[in-house]
């Protein structure tokens, strides 16, 4: 019995096909096999915000949410999948589940995901009601101590710096001082503070270089001045909302270059989100949609007061008959059938709008 296990876990049989498999304790991997590390915000969120103590502004656990994909809400901001969801299927893996998911899927083999709707790269930023970027950091450094214990230092450490590390992060950093509170932007000029927000990406991505990661796919931030939300909620932002954007993705691509000359083996995958969705809100036909600077699900104007599900402070809402026709899905969030298109843009997008690789050619670089 012994023998045929070990002869099982050394060859997976497909066909006439043999792949070659490395054994990390119980845990069976082809050679090629790539984990996928996920963090951010709400763009990439797969439920985590689920089951923190929260609001309901923070939370995408009502129906309509997953109604077009998974037929109940798993947490995902959208109708649907998210754009790790389709990363995840391109790179040939399972959907990452959400890190705090309490029913026991760690499969850590495969990666991990870790994002939090509403977080950013501050702690300042919705203090209390989210997982910041630190803490998530905190979650992924516990989740390579227990790859260590499951398969090993030496194959844990393989299996971390062939991983991909996503991340998008920064546009509620952006966001809440002008929809909050907040009066962080009076005690800092726009580059001192997009310099705060950089500053703590860098050191996380410097982090989870120490720990073996090496390839690291990154997205601009949204045209925030110009979501159905912002038009709604804060319509005489736009101009200034957009012109910190512009200084934070000119400011990431170049930090992102000096960590190239700087971190061994670092490289990474940047897409212009910006223009791939703005490019989608003013030509929405010529994308597959019918509206671009609606939402789907929400009211008042553009439907960007964020009442979809009636669960917030506000609890009317309307809904569209098809969300596939919708850019955005709520208020703030693309629909499933947008953020395939900008998953997929991301997976193998050319040089106008992702590089200096794109995921796809990050994964087969050796």
């Amino acid at each position: 019995m012994m023998g045929l296990r070990f002869h099982l876990c050394f060859l997976v049989l497909c066909g006439t096909l043999i792949i070659p498999t490395k054994c990390l304790a119980q845990t069976c991997l082809p050679e090629d096999h790539v984990a996928l590390f996920v963090f951010g915000d709400s763009l990439f969120d797969a439920g985590n915000n689920n089951y923190i103590n929260t609001t309901n502004d923070y939370q995408a656990n009502v129906w309509p949410y997953g109604e077009t994909f998974f037929k109940y809400p798993t947490g995902r901001p959208s109708d649907g999948r998210l754009i790790p969801d389709f990363i995840a299927e391109y790179s040939k893996l399972p959907l990452t589940p959400p890190y705090l998911h309490p029913a026991g899927y760690h499969r850590y083999t495969d990666g991990a995901n870790f994002a939090s709707s509403g977080a950013g790269a501050l702690v300042e930023t919705h203090p209390g009601l989210v997982i910041d970027l630190n803490t998530q950091l905190k979650y992924f450094k516990n989740v390579e101590t227990m790859l260590k214990r499951k398969v090993g230092e030496t194959q844990a450490k393989k299996l971390l710096s062939r991983a991909v590390y996503l991340i998008s992060i920064g546009n509620n950093d952006y966001l809440a001082p002008f929809t909050t509170n907040s009066s962080v932007l009076l005690s800092y000029s726009p580059q001192e503070y997009v310099d705060m927000v950089i500053g703590n990406l860098t050191t996380v991505i410097k982090e989870i270089h120490t720990k073996g990661g090496r390839k690291f796919g990154f997205l601009s931030l949204l045209p925030l001045g110009f979501l159905p939300y912002t038009k709604a909620s804060a319509p005489g932002n736009s101009e200034e909302i957009t012109a910190l954007v512009k200084r934070h993705d000119k400011a990431l691509t170049h930090a992102l270059q000096i960590l190239t000359s700087q971190l061994k083996g670092f490289k990474y995958s940047y897409t212009n989100l910006y223009n791939s969705i703005t490019e989608r809100m003013n030509n929405p036909l010529k994308y597959g949609f019918k509206e671009g600077k609606m939402a789907c699900c929400g009211t008042g104007p553009y439907r960007g007061i964020p009442s979809c599900g009636g669960k917030r402070s506000v609890k009317e809402y309307e809904l569209c008959g098809n969300a596939s026709e919708y850019l955005f899905f709520d208020s703030a969030h693309p629909s499933e059938k947008a953020n395939e298109q900008l998953a997929k843009l991301f997976w193998n997008g050319n040089l106008d709008v992702t590089w200096p690789y794109n995921l796809k050619a990050l994964i087969e670089h050796k």
